[in-house]
């Protein structure tokens, strides 16, 4: 587009006529709208310089005034401070006496009955936590005093002798209000006894403020306090707080400034109280002001662009002429694109460049999307989004033609231990990875393979292979073992991969996927940096797990809870030389030692330690040694833990408490019975429960009885409600509410996602 304009603007510099006109209705163009903005921008500079003195005086009045006030207050609470009643009330060894208490109450009413602008003063005393106040009357006690949320003002007077600052205090109905309160210390032989609390008549303190003196002006006034939170505002034009801290920024300690709210144009000014630190702030509306000046802009602006357009259209009548051949041009090519051939372009030669190029750009677009699509294809055969064989032809025949009817290869590859390689590399960097793997594999086998790779997520990526020459010496599989030999040299960790037999035709891809995918579960046994071919592992016959699951995961918890982490250690390794020896298929053996970790998950529920962390998904990247090593450090951590516990009496109790919760999951059991059947109080049991397993009673039964619900959940098929009242639960929502607090998931949808993913196992 903007080669076209610069060829546009060189032809019509070659006209005479032409140039000049241009020029000529340039010039004018910029002098009127020189002269519009500087006659508005001066009127504009004019207007806030009046508008803005009087508006910071006003403001000064309004500070003046209600510095007055705070002072006058101040004075108030200095005569409370001094006199010989409030000395009493403070150091009398007995506090109370009703004389004191009654002068001390009627000196107040009389201080406060003087001004019309104070509500209630307090005297607290920060040795007896006691007060006295009016109208409220004597407190012995803070506890009993219905305000008394502001004495740990304390604290925030530090070295000051008085602060004011604005308070939540609640009314009789429940809600809260907000309260001015001005605070000063007692101080008695140099140490601070008591405090002083004077709270204002919000509205009677602020009756001061005065609106803008020009009646028909939007404005807004606000009193800020020293962290810029709202006081007291007053106006007819709406400002939110976002609108209020944005002023406050674009100031920046200036007392003059202007911004956008809402599409109108304001004017802010400012002053600080150099007494209480408070912001005095002014927002007014200067459309109204500038209205006569705007519209004189616009005017202004609309007439230079009336001289624009007619110098436009003079140039295009010019100019029509010198375009009637192009345009009959384009009627002859009008079989081409019509929208890329633009009619600024002066000769057919022009026309004829413009159609080449953009052939070869499309030429170029189409070569480099036919890969991802391809990767795409691939993508969607293995997620069996794409099953019509129909579809599959057509796609095939579009993205693969220069494929030949040789037999077609699947390698799936997969980065060995795949959580240990996250955590190793950033996840912006596993993309770029997973890509130059991509790039390796395709750089070493081109000449003599056809490849394509396909990235699948997470560990896996899937490459689709076709010898270019028929008959060639190498394998599939020892091609791929030659590659992912390199890998780590190059890129520092470790892959292994699956290989399918050959096929052919295309329609047989899902297949060779599932080949390929069964040889690289194989990695479980063989170990890291593998290529497994389907042919080495076809005549395998794997033995069925017929393993006891329930029978060993019992004993498994028996033995770590018991403390016996040799024997723990001595029944996992014996399954786990079974599971060699008899050659379980992978899928069998990662859903055996999965069900391992959820039990020490959750043996690990009675103690504040991390689990292993170890899922299904991260096992099937693993080696089979690699997952018992973590397995047994977790067991052998366990089982010392609670070897550590055994000789303690109060373990003792605790284990006799969970045994009782164990048998009553479905029971409505109070503490006060788990810690009669220990033969303790409710209140040391709790104690001790809280110091020896660290959670609570109450939250350690609710916690036994969502693993109780989970059970159920997944090995019978009672209803939701059914298994509420068999794990303590009257009411079906309540049960619910409390398993979705504990477990991030609904009962309903835990035993969908488990029997499916059960369902998967199995038929795998």
């Amino acid at each position: 587009m903007t080669l076209s304009f610069l060829k546009w603007l060189k032809f019509n510099f070659t006209n005479t006529q032409t140039r000049l006109l241009l020029i000529l209705t340039v010039v004018v163009f910029m002098i009127i709208i020189a002269v519009g903005m500087t006659t508005y921008y001066s009127s504009k500079s004019v207007l806030q310089q009046e508008l803005s003195e009087p508006q910071h005086q006003m403001l000064r009045i309004s500070m003046n005034d209600i510095d007055e006030v705070i002072r006058e207050s101040d004075q108030i609470a200095v005569k409370i401070a001094l006199n010989s009643n409030v000395y009493r009330f403070l150091t009398n060894e007995v506090q109370g006496s009703y004389r004191n208490i009654t002068e001390l109450v009627q000196f107040l009413e009389t201080l406060i009955s003087s001004t019309s602008f104070i509500k209630s003063a307090y005297i607290f005393d920060m040795n007896r936590e006691s007060i006295v106040a009016f109208p409220q009357g004597y407190s012995s006690s803070k506890v009993n005093f219905p305000d008394s949320d502001w004495v740990s003002v304390a604290d925030e007077l530090e070295d000051r002798p008085m602060l004011v600052k604005q308070r939540e205090i609640s009314t009789s109905s429940g809600a809260s209000m907000p309260q001015i309160t001005l605070y000063r210390k007692i101080m008695i032989a140099g140490e601070l006894k008591g405090i002083i609390a004077v709270n204002f008549k919000t509205e009677k303190m602020f009756e001061h403020m005065l609106l803008s003196s020009v009646s028909d002006l939007d404005s807004h006034r606000f009193i800020l306090d020293t962290n810029n939170q709202p006081l007291y505002d007053l106006g007819n034009y709406a400002v939110g707080e976002e609108a209020v801290s944005h002023v406050l920024t674009q100031l920046d300690g200036e007392k003059l400034g202007e911004f956008k709210h809402e599409g109108k144009l304001l004017l802010a000014s400012q002053t600080i109280s150099p007494y209480t630190g408070w912001r005095y702030l002014s927002v007014i509306s200067q459309d109204s002001l500038l209205a006569n000046a705007q519209k004189i802009r616009n005017i202004v602006f609309i007439v230079s662009l009336l001289a624009l357009v007619a110098g436009a259209v003079t140039i295009t009548v010019y100019n029509a002429a010198a375009f009637r051949p192009v345009r009959r041009m384009r009627q002859l090519l009008s079989g081409y694109d019509q929208e890329r051939i633009h009619p600024e372009q002066i000769d057919l030669e022009k026309i004829t460049g413009q159609l080449l190029t953009d052939h070869a750009q499309q030429a170029i677009n189409l070569r480099q999307t036919l890969p991802e699509a391809s990767s795409k294809f691939l993508t969607d055969i293995y997620n069996g989004h794409m099953t019509g064989s129909r579809e599959i032809s057509e796609k095939w025949c579009r993205y693969f033609k220069d494929w030949s009817d040789e037999p077609l290869s699947i390698a799936m590859l997969s980065i060995d231990n795949y959580k240990a390689w996250c955590e190793r590399f950033t996840k912006s960097d596993h993309s770029l990875l997973k890509f130059a793997i991509g790039n390796i594999i395709a750089e070493l086998l081109s000449g003599q393979w056809r490849v394509l790779s396909a990235d699948l997520g997470r560990d896996r990526m899937l490459v689709m292979l076709q010898p270019i020459h028929s008959g060639g010496s190498k394998s599939v599989a020892t091609a791929i073992r030659e590659t992912i030999g390199m890998i780590p040299r190059l890129l520092k960790f470790q892959v292994s991969s699956g290989v399918s037999g050959g096929h052919d035709g295309f329609m047989r891809l899902q297949r060779a996927m599932h080949e390929a995918e069964s040889a690289l579960d194989y990695r479980f046994y063989l170990g890291y940096e593998r290529v497994i071919s389907f042919e080495e592992i076809s005549g395998l016959q794997p033995t069925e797990n017929t393993l006891e699951e329930l029978e060993f995961m019992t004993q498994l918890t028996e033995t770590v809870e018991a403390g016996r982490g040799e024997e723990a250690l001595r029944t996992f390794d014996k399954i786990v030389g079974r599971m060699t020896h008899e050659q379980w298929h992978p899928s069998s053996a990662l859903a055996f030692l999965e069900a391992v970790a959820a039990t020490l998950e959750r043996i690990r529920l009675k103690r504040e330690t991390e689990g292993c962390g170890l899922e299904m998904v991260d096992m099937q990247t693993m080696h089979l040694e690699a997952v018992c090593e973590v397995l047994r450090s977790q067991i052998e951590g366990l089982a010392e833990w609670f070897g550590s516990l055994m000789l303690s009496k109060d373990f003792i109790l605790c284990q006799q408490m969970i045994a009782f919760m164990n048998n009553h999951l479905e029971d409505p059991v109070s503490i006060q019975e788990i810690a009669e059947h220990a033969g303790i109080g409710s209140s040391l049991a709790s104690q001790l429960f809280k110091q020896e397993m660290g959670d609570t009673i109450h939250g350690y039964f609710t916690k036994l009885r969502m693993e109780r619900a989970c059970e159920l959940l997944l090995d019978t098929d009672y209803r939701i409600s059914e298994i509420a009242t068999m794990v303590g639960y009257q009411h079906e929502n309540s049960f619910i509410r409390v398993y979705r607090k504990y477990k991030d998931i609904t009962p309903g949808k835990y035993r969908e996602v488990m029997r499916s993913r059960r369902g998967v196992l199995r038929e795998s």
